[in-house]
């Protein structure tokens, strides 16, 4: 029985690393496609945004949840609504990006300190938390690599040395984002891959 113990925990071992590398290629794919079509991702999103606040509606006329969970997940769906006036370029400093942060952080507060005190199967703890809390922020984050790809409008303050936005656009050789983080992870584990040139 020691045996079957030490090989349980080796096979939990590997099946983490596989489960991790899923997740990681499924959202390298999910930024791809967002930055790909970002009129497409910004609907998407758009719609999410919609269809959690009519969940948030449904759950205060039939569900007996408290006030102020309520409340604050209607002024996060505003702060992400707020974030999706600019998209796909999002600023850090911004009232929407902190305000939805901060509703995220307490929103979780008051549903973990809900859901602790008043029994409720995990599996309808589990949709509130998805649909409710994470799906949003969850496309949010995703998509946060699509103003990567998109063309400038306007000269920035840093680029006064070249007035031409399409030359300041092409010399530009550093992209960040999510995909510029999963390239680089890519390239430190897979350094030895080349293509070859026929």
């Amino acid at each position: 029985m020691g045996f079957l113990y030490i090989l349980g925990w080796i096979s939990l071992g590997i099946q983490i690393v596989f489960l991790t590398l899923s997740i990681v290629a499924g959202l390298y794919y999910l930024a791809e496609l967002a930055e790909e079509y970002t009129t497409a991702a910004r609907k998407c999103i758009l719609f999410m945004i919609s269809f959690t606040i009519f969940v948030y509606i449904l759950l205060m006329i039939f569900e007996d949840l408290p006030w102020s969970m309520l409340i604050c997940g209607f002024v996060a769906q505003g702060f992400y609504l707020g974030i999706m006036g600019g998209f796909p370029f999002v600023r850090l400093l911004s009232l929407p990006l902190l305000g939805s942060l901060a509703m995220l952080v307490v929103n979780h507060f008051l549903a973990f300190q809900y859901f602790t005190t008043i029994y409720v199967p995990f599996t309808q703890v589990l949709a509130y938390f998805t649909i409710c809390l994470w799906i949003v922020p969850f496309a949010l984050f995703v998509s946060l690599s699509a103003n990567d790809s998109v063309l400038p409008t306007t000269v920035s303050d840093q680029s006064r040395r070249s007035p031409d936005v399409v030359s300041n656009y092409f010399s530009r050789n550093k992209k960040q984002g999510l995909l510029s983080l999963f390239q680089y992870v890519k390239e430190a584990v897979l350094p030895g891959r080349s293509k070859k040139a026929f």
